[in-house]
């Protein structure tokens, strides 16, 4: 539902993906963004409304996304979506973060506009490691990447991850991603992403700094 710039984008980027796709907005003209190539359904309406939403196809659909401008247009059509078609795979997009929060504690997953774009911001100004690059709607979990100090270098990831109490999800290396085992060793030049607890990451980039315990 909706399309403006981000919802014809998303709609041309699935099809690309080889996808079928419906798009559902108010205003007919607004189907001009899709361009020559679009082949799916475009249905004028509004996508909070059942019988738009059947017309749609929204009893095939595996997913449903609500980027409309307005939050509560948003809300709405997600909830119907869910609720009463049983889609199981929603996302409304909202401006509000505050909002964003609660729907996303209902089991809506929700992308706050505003809030994403300022984080996206703050990450490239700010020194690496100052701002995560996810945090949990609850704020209880990040994930962080980090790179490796000439200190780790040499080694195994697990003893870096029981003293760091992080946990390594993946390592970027030579330009790859890799997954660690319990023989995994740092190298030069690898970039950690390390999920762990909002409470315990200065502990953990205290430890990253400081260096390994040496165990006589």
């Amino acid at each position: 539902m909706g399309c403006g710039r981000v919802g014809s984008t998303l709609a041309r980027s699935l099809e690309e993906r080889n996808h079928t796709v419906s798009i559902i907005d108010s205003e007919p003209d607004a189907f001009r963004r899709l361009g020559p190539g679009f082949n799916g359904d475009k249905i004028t309406g509004y996508g909070f409304d059942q019988q738009v939403l059947e017309k749609a196809g929204i009893r095939r659909a595996d997913a449903f996304a609500a980027v409309s401008s307005g939050d509560n247009s948003n809300i709405i059509a997600a909830r119907v979506a869910r609720e009463t078609f049983g889609i199981p795979q929603v996302v409304a997009r909202i401006y509000d973060p505050g909002r964003a929060e609660v729907y996303q504690r209902l089991g809506i997953t929700t992308v706050a506009t505003v809030k994403w774009t300022a984080d996206q911001v703050l990450r490239r100004l700010l020194p690496a490691g100052a701002e995560p690059d996810f945090r949990d709607p609850s704020g209880t979990i990040r994930v962080d990447h980090v790179p490796v100090p000439e200190i780790w270098v040499g080694q195994r990831t697990i003893d870096f991850q029981e003293q760091t109490g992080s946990r390594i999800a993946w390592i970027d290396r030579l330009g790859e991603g890799m997954l660690p085992t319990r023989d995994s060793v740092i190298q030069e030049n690898d970039l950690l992403h390390l999920v762990m607890r909002e409470d315990n990451a200065s502990h953990a980039a205290e430890v990253i700094k400081k260096g390994p315990e040496v165990h006589q």
